[in-house]
């Protein structure tokens, strides 16, 4: 993968490098990140090639969007991508309040109230990519209200692509078949491990000329290190299904010398219809192995071999 190539999302002209920066580990989604940590870190991911910064006010209750407003006093903001979103209520100041017990409201006004309160988080005039957030039990209110509310936003140019974050691939499908988005942001489902996405999102995509970006490349965790304690898929305990399968392709890719999360990294790029993938760090050393991973020479002999002995979808494309 060369991190610098880009990919264009949309007709107004946005780009994303092949590879993005999530900053979900920077808004506490774990343990706590010192502010010059979570800098220094965005920055290097800049030096390094990266231009897609991904973020949204859910990770830590806006820290994450600080964060990053705090990078772009050093990083120039017309120089990347800045992706957020909208559908989650947020404090004015970050609290201690578990964010998963926040509210949600998808309604028109209220994707204009979380986009203003992006803005000034961020402490710019634009968003480069508003995405939908996690509207996986409000379709309808979703398309009747936040969907306007980005078409009218992108039609006002302080927004230049709109699309959908989600975990699951099946609405996901239904939002690219009903809408007009540019792009969709899918965690988890189309990786190493889980190609399910094969099934509807993915032929979808590729023939509504609709951009998929992939993240939870790792999926929660078990595709870093199979071997780890208390393993967890979909941010829940692992089964012996995904514990085995991650286990086994840790194994196939020992006794081929080719890193597993160098594998995870470059997969999901070989199929058309995705645009790029997402990869979260909370740390200067996190970054730069991430972009080693993504650069790791990789045979396409080894992509094929995958699918010969079961362990990669025969439909699924591989990187060549």
């Amino acid at each position: 993968m060369y991190i610098r190539d880009t990919v264009q999302i949309g007709n107004n002209g946005t780009n994303i490098t092949r590879l993005g920066f999530g900053t979900a580990p920077l808004g506490y989604l774990y343990d706590p990140v010192e502010d010059d940590i979570a800098v220094s870190t965005m920055v290097r991911a800049y030096q390094l090639g990266i231009r897609w910064f991904d973020t949204a006010p859910l990770y830590g209750q806006g820290a994450a969007e600080i964060r990053l407003g705090l990078a772009l006093k050093t990083i120039p903001r017309d120089k990347i991508t800045i992706a957020t979103k909208a559908g989650y209520v947020v404090p004015d100041l970050p609290s201690k309040v578990p964010s998963d017990t926040l509210p949600q409201d998808f309604s028109y006004d209220g994707v204009l109230r979380s986009f203003e309160g992006s803005l000034r988080r961020l402490d710019c005039g634009y968003i480069d990519l508003l995405q939908v957030h996690d509207p996986d039990n409000c379709y309808d209110d979703a398309m009747q209200g936040a969907y306007r509310a980005l078409y009218r936003l992108r039609e006002e140019g302080v927004v230049h692509a709109i699309g959908v974050g989600m975990n699951q691939s099946a609405l996901l499908d239904r939002f690219v078949n009903d809408g007009e988005f540019d792009s969709v942001l899918m965690a988890g489902r189309y990786t190493l491990l889980d190609q399910s996405a094969l099934k509807d999102l993915m032929p979808t995509a590729v023939r509504r000329h609709v951009a998929v970006l992939v993240g939870g490349v790792f999926n929660s965790g078990i595709l870093a290190d199979p071997w780890a304690a208390n393993l967890t898929f979909n941010y829940r305990p692992a089964n012996d299904y995904w514990v085995n399968r991650s286990r086994a392709l840790g194994q196939w890719c020992r006794q081929e010398g080719i890193p597993l999360k160098a594998a995870a990294l470059q997969f999901p790029l070989g199929h058309p219809a995705v645009a790029g993938v997402l990869i979260g760090a909370r740390t200067v050393y996190e970054i730069e192995e991430n972009v080693a991973m993504a650069q790791y020479p990789i045979p396409a002999e080894f992509w094929r071999q995958g699918q010969m002995i079961g362990l990669i979808q025969k439909d699924a494309p591989v990187p060549l």
